[in-house]
This record gives C-alpha cells, structure tokens and sequence, in this order.
C-alpha cells in the first residue's frame, strides 16, 4: 500500500513534471472509480495544472483555468494495489474497460500523461473532481500530519491520551494521524522498540517521547529517501528501506534475532521479539496479548 513517503515521492513528480502542462484528455476505464459527479470529470479538459500537493494518502492534482470551473482538483487515493503509471509519451492504444488493471488515464499537452492503475480483484482506487479538496470525505476526516513542523511531542501525547487500544492501531488510523500505513507503524513501532500490542494510553512519558521521535525521523528518512525518484523506482526504493516490515524469517538488523509475522484476515505485521516485546512472541490471532 503506498503510504506517506511514496506519495510524496509522486507529488513531487508531479509538481515538476506536470505544472504547467495543459489535460487535454481523462478517460475512465472503470467507473467504479470515480466517486463525485459534480463538478463533471470532462471539466478537468482545457485546464492547466499548477501544482500538486499531499493530504494524508490523498494526492491533489490543482488546476486552473479561465472558464466556470477555474481551480477544480482531481485527487486520487491510491489505496491498498493503486499506482500511478507516468508516460513521457502516453500509449495510443485504446483501454479496453474491464480488460486492464487501468482505472483513469490522463494526457498532456505535450504527449506526456499517467494511468491510475490498480492490481487485484478488491477494486479501492478512487479518484474525485471537486472545487475543494476538503469537500473529499476522506480528507475532511485527516488527523493531523506527523511531519508537520507544528506537530509537538505535547499534541501527540494528547492523541494517544485514554485511548484503550493498540498501539499499531493508533498510528495506521487517518483520523488521528494522516499518512501513517500498515508498513511505516511497522517500522515506526520498531524504531521506538514497542510492542504492536501495546495499549496506547499505557505508554510512559518516555515512551511516548521515543514514539514521537520515531515516528517523525522514520517518516523523514522515508520521505529524502523517495524524493527525486520517477515512479517506477518508488516501491524498490521503499522494500530496501525496510527494517522489519516484509522481512520475515529474516534477521533483525539492529538485535539479529528473527523478525517475525502476525497475520491478519487481509494483511500482516513484522515486529523483533528481542527489539520489541522482550523476546515474547505474538500469538498469531488479531486479539491476542503476549504469550506467556
């Protein structure tokens, strides 16, 4: 799933390879993908990106123009199989719905474009034209932004504060924290040597602290290792920086023990038993608590 650093690794492509440039053309490949209907999708033709920019997960394509629709956004959320395919020179072949994993093609001025893409049969890709970013239920919904310089150690206490519920919960959930995913807790949790199980509102002051500054630093390291990189490097780039999340069986790099795996109905989490819980293993059930 692409989190924080691997879409703003396509911001900023996009920003410096398509502002500027004239859509002249959106073609919908699978409806199910588009999730507004006013303003039209057609409304997007004609007008001239002026930058791009990130919300949580969501990307927000800005463009202008000079007639009734001046300062529309499409945004896409690329959910868990979602991607961006950018083209120098956009294909001519003609998209063949329910025939290609493409969802949304987009073209520019000057033969340049991207496809939404999405792999699998669970289709969450969506996209959405609208006048405000904030009018995407998704967005308005967004908890503060852990790489915001405004975020204080203080503030994320406050939202850990009460909460009875798993740590790894905590920081996947948008409504608390935006950008935060199934892979970047991972590796949040265990730079912060946590336990994934841990409650919450149990953490000491100095734990919070360390959380805090794991979160933050993860997350940055992430975002200067994506930055510069075109959209086909960007999901290698992130599978090298891993230090536990899909890296089961494998050895931890900080302690050498063996990481391990929770699996879940749809997904999994990686934690060091010697890093992370005090050599206590996770029973394999979404409820458990430690082994004893």
């Amino acid at each position: 799933m692409p989190e924080m650093p691997e879409v703003q690794g396509l911001v900023d492509f996009l920003a410096g390879r398509a502002a500027g440039l004239e859509i002249t053309k959106v073609t919908v490949a699978s409806i199910a993908v588009l999730k507004t209907y006013d303003p039209p999708i057609d409304a997007l033709t004609g007008t001239t990106v002026v930058g791009a920019s990130r919300r949580g997960k969501f990307i927000d394509l800005a463009t202008s123009s000079q007639g009734a629709d001046a300062g529309i956004h499409l945004v896409f959320h690329l959910a868990k199989a979602g991607w961006l395919r950018w083209y120098d020179q956009l294909p001519a072949t003609v998209i063949r719905p329910g025939k290609t994993p493409i969802a949304l093609r987009v073209g520019f001025g000057d033969g340049s474009g991207f496809d939404l893409t999405e792999a699998g049969t669970k289709k969450s890709l969506a996209c959405y034209v609208v006048r405000d970013p904030a009018d995407v239920p998704g967005i308005a919904r967004l908890g503060p932004d852990p790489l915001d310089p405004t975020f204080t150690r203080d503030q994320f206490a406050q939202l850990l504060a009460g909460r009875r519920t798993q740590i790894k919960g905590v920081l996947r959930d948008q409504s608390i924290l935006a950008g935060v995913g199934n892979a970047y807790s991972d590796e949040i949790l265990h730079a912060a040597k946590t336990s994934p199980y841990a409650l919450a509102a149990s953490l000491d002051g100095d734990e919070v602290t360390r959380l805090y500054v794991a979160l933050r630093e993860t997350l940055a390291d992430a975002v200067a290792a994506a930055s510069g990189k075109p959209p086909a490097d960007l999901k290698d780039a992130k599978r090298r920086g891993m230090a536990v999340h899909g890296r089961r069986g494998q050895a931890c790099p900080v302690c050498g023990d063996e990481v391990r795996s929770v699996f879940f109905a749809d997904n999994s989490l990686e934690y060091c038993p010697t890093c992370q819980t005090g050599g206590k293993l996770l029973a394999d059930r979404r409820l458990s608590r430690l082994l004893k």
